[in-house]
């Protein structure tokens, strides 16, 4: 199947777009049956985020299926339908039907502002305290991420939470680049994990920056401000380890 269009890298606030069916597979692995287009705004899940879900609409008779999850499948995005009862060609986008593929996108913009919260809280965690990521992940409005520190306590996480906030609070612009390969890892601290965990080889690497504040190595959807976030609470701390550390967050009103 041709590799499609994968407009969620380069405008995170595309809510949906006209496609035309590249490929459909009745059976797959995970039990569901998936769909290819030559175009999407479905986000396909990766570093801690959680791929997209939502809908496509058939142009022709308005039939309509939902999209439980998206993912990577051979470089290209694919489209897991949540279909009940049997699966047969009848049950199913055929190949050309043009549709409309349209995400959730009350959920997706959380997850854009959570994500983007994240880099928040990574971004003061490595300029004020010095200490590295060692994993992280997120839902929507809420996620976690483990640092490099050998003690934790209240008045600290009291003191990054502010600080969070105050970043926040800046409005700060959120800018995408995607680099050459060479000019992307000759920028200082552009990997803040542990382990890089970019693929080995890439040509190219999209980056992330929070302008004033933090620039990353980062394939996922941000919003375009800071002040779309909101205000962020850290709602709980634990030790994973002897060095490793991990702070809980949640967006008020998410």
């Amino acid at each position: 199947m041709p590799s499609g269009l994968q407009l969620c890298y380069a405008d995170a606030y595309a809510q949906r777009t006209a496609a035309t069916v590249t490929g459909v597979s009745l059976v797959d692995n995970g039990g569901a049956p998936f769909v290819a287009l030559d175009r999407t705004v479905f986000y396909p899940g990766g570093g801690g985020q959680p791929a997209d879900s939502g809908s496509l609409h058939r142009d022709r008779d308005g039939a309509t299926w939902i999209v439980r999850s998206a993912r990577k499948l051979d470089g290209e995005i694919v489209h897991d339908l949540a279909i009940s009862g049997p699966v047969n060609v009848d049950a199913v986008p055929a190949v050309g039907d043009a549709l409309t593929a349209e995400i959730d996108w009350s959920r997706r913009h959380l997850l854009m502002r959570t994500h983007t919260a994240l880099h928040v809280l990574c971004g003061v965690v490595w300029r004020d305290y010095g200490a590295q990521v060692t994993g992280g992940n997120m839902e929507p409005g809420v996620g976690r991420m483990d640092f490099e520190f050998e003690r934790m306590s209240g008045e600290l996480v009291d003191e990054i939470e502010r600080r969070v906030n105050t970043e926040v609070a800046a409005a700060r612009d959120i800018r995408v680049a995607v680099l050459p390969r060479d000019v992307a890892f000759a920028i200082p601290d552009l990997i803040r994990t542990k382990i890089n965990l970019l693929p080995p080889g890439i040509p190219e690497v999209r980056t992330i920056e929070i302008v004033g504040l933090d620039l990353q190595a980062d394939g996922g959807t941000h919003v375009a401000n800071t002040r779309e976030v909101g205000r962020v609470r850290v709602t709980g701390y634990e030790s994973k380890g002897r060095i490793n550390k991990r702070i809980r967050i949640a967006l008020e009103g998410a």
